[in-house]
């Protein structure tokens, strides 16, 4: 049930370019309905031109309380916090930020959710191996959620091989050589995870190549819309079990709006 409308209704925006893919807004709203909230989250398209003087004109509407970064500003945004979390600060980067009484505070759940839904999917990932193709926003978050569950072996690729090394470099500080440079050849792996925004739009390539699947692997996508990527259907008629993006997100959303609506600070 969506809240009614009114002027105490509290903002929360949730940033990215582009934006119309996320489905969010609804579920995030529908949630703080649910636990009494009379609340709002509003989607904002935001270029990465745009996005430090928007960030730091909006603190200027005294009833938007938080904000839910997507696509591609995950890394950006974390400059604008004022009072990250542990694992904010360690990776560089929010998905979720909080108005308090000095600033932002934030914090970056995507591995968390993530993780959460290859568990309800039946994947267990301790002493397993996966490769992880995308070392973004949502990628990185995912990496230190995996080693931190206890995958034994992770290998990373990404096109850009700056981004991937910065990622592998930070984790190997923690985990030494449970991480490692990867290629996307998936073929070995227990799970294999796409972090990338490739699937997105029907002419794009498949993130990795799918003939080299075997149906032990799991296979994972972060991408919302579609509901079923290529990469998932190829997968699956393979026989691997998969999670679609979808079911990171319903993970992902209690761990959002328990973050936007703690009191307190």
């Amino acid at each position: 049930m969506l809240p009614t409308l009114n002027g105490a209704t509290r903002v929360h925006l949730i940033l990215g370019d582009p934006i119309a893919q996320v489905k969010s807004p609804a579920d995030v709203t529908k949630s703080f309905a649910a636990r009494g909230e009379n609340a709002i989250l509003i989607p904002a398209n935001v270029t990465p031109a745009d996005l430090d003087r928007f960030v730091e004109t909006i603190v200027t509407m005294r009833n938007l309380d938080g904000l839910i970064v997507t696509v591609p500003h995950k890394f950006a945004c974390f400059r604008h916090v004022t009072e990250p979390t542990d694992r904010a600060r360690f990776l560089g980067a929010v998905n979720v930020m909080r108005r308090t009484k000095t600033g932002w505070a934030g914090d970056m759940v995507d591995g968390l959710g993530f993780v959460g839904g290859i568990r309800q999917e039946g994947f267990q990932p301790e002493g397993r191996t996966a490769l992880l193709v995308g070392a973004g926003g949502a990628g990185t978050a995912i990496a230190l959620s995996l080693l931190e569950a206890g995958i034994r072996d992770l290998a990373i690729h990404d096109e850009d091989a700056n981004r991937r090394d910065t990622l592998i470099r930070r984790l190997m500080e923690r985990f030494g050589d449970a991480v490692r440079v990867g290629a996307p050849d998936p073929a070995g792996f227990d799970l294999v995870v796409n972090a990338t925004p490739t699937g997105m739009k029907p002419t794009d390539p498949l993130p990795i190549p799918v003939d080299r699947l075997g149906p032990d692997t799991f296979v994972g996508d972060v991408i919302t819309a579609p509901a079923v990527t290529p990469l998932i259907e190829a997968a699956r008629r393979i026989g691997c079990k998969t999670q679609v993006g979808g079911g990171m997100f319903a993970n992902l959303l209690g761990l959002m709006v328990d973050f936007l609506l703690q009191k307190g600070e």
